[in-house]
């Protein structure tokens, strides 16, 4: 993984007011990630000069929960989302570690994030899917209601560990933030990424995690939705079959259903969204980031 960005953050104790000396804690931080632009994670590393008992931050107005990988390397890593529309320029990370004596220390860690251009596209479908019947708008709400309350929690374990894998073996397409014009009508960014897959192709869990919802969307035809947690969940979406069901725990690999071509698709093929702590983020720079 590329390393973007180091600092070394000297400290301020909380409520002291006063620069902590050299021999205090400190904290190294730094990030990887593919790129820093809207649509990608990204990776906080923290390295304290002494060893902490938990290690969190805020970015993008939303908590952040750190974990490690070895007690050997003393590095603490935290998952970042940068949504599709946050504005590029400077933004904080502001991160605090509670010491083993108690002693709470802050740093701010600034992300610079650069803008980047989403490609159009042009397609026809049926009319029934760009301008629904009043009936079928009821529906549609009710369905957005139900999946933003979903991605609106944040699971208080972790259930994922070491590196996502891709859910189907086909090709992933350029697709994630593109913009849609259907009939002639632009619509929302594209907040997933879609891979070319036969008509029931297993779809595989990337990770561990619960299964939070199934069921049959106006748009997006069979989806299943697993929680890996910490705020962070796969959406598979136009699926011919759901192999799962609400509350099944799913590891990495696990079959959770079957590529179709239901909902408003022009052919077969997957769609995988991921959610962030909120944030629409495209899955391969998940799939980038993290070691197995």
């Amino acid at each position: 993984m590329p390393r973007i960005g180091w600092v070394v953050v000297a400290l301020l104790l909380a409520g002291q007011g006063r620069q902590v000396a050299a021999e205090d804690v400190t904290l190294a931080v730094s990030h990887h990630a593919r790129a820093v632009q809207p649509g990608e994670a990204v990776v906080i590393e923290v390295r304290p000069s002494a060893p902490p008992v938990e290690v969190r931050a805020t970015a993008f107005g939303h908590g952040v929960r750190f974990f490690r990988t070895s007690l050997a390397d003393g590095v603490w890593r935290g998952l970042v989302g940068i949504d599709l529309d946050t504005k590029p320029g400077n933004h904080s990370v502001a991160v605090r570690a509670t010491t083993a004596e108690g002693r709470t220390v802050h740093a701010t860690y600034v992300l610079t994030v650069w803008p980047k251009d989403f490609p159009t596209r042009h397609l026809t479908v049926s009319p029934s899917f760009v301008n629904p019947s009043p009936e079928v708008l009821d529906r549609i709400r009710r369905e957005a209601d139900d999946v933003a309350a979903v991605f609106r929690t944040s699971s208080s374990d972790r259930q994922w560990w070491g590196a996502f894998v891709a859910p189907v073996p086909g090709e992933a397409t350029s697709s994630f933030g593109r913009r849609s014009v259907f009939n002639g009508e632009p619509r929302s960014p594209h907040s997933g990424t879609d891979f070319r897959a036969g008509e029931g192709t297993p779809v595989r869990a990337p990770n561990a995690g619960t299964v939070a919802l199934t069921g049959d969307l106006y748009f997006s035809g069979n989806v299943v939705i697993v929680d890996h947690g910490w705020g962070l969940y796969s959406y598979f979406a136009h699926l011919s079959a759901i192999d799962v069901a609400k509350g099944d725990v799913v590891v990495r690999g696990k079959v959770v259903g079957r590529v179709g071509a239901t909902g408003r698709v022009t052919g077969p093929h997957l769609h995988w969204t991921v959610r962030l702590n909120e944030a629409r983020v495209d899955p391969i720079s998940l799939l980038a980031l993290l070691p197995d």
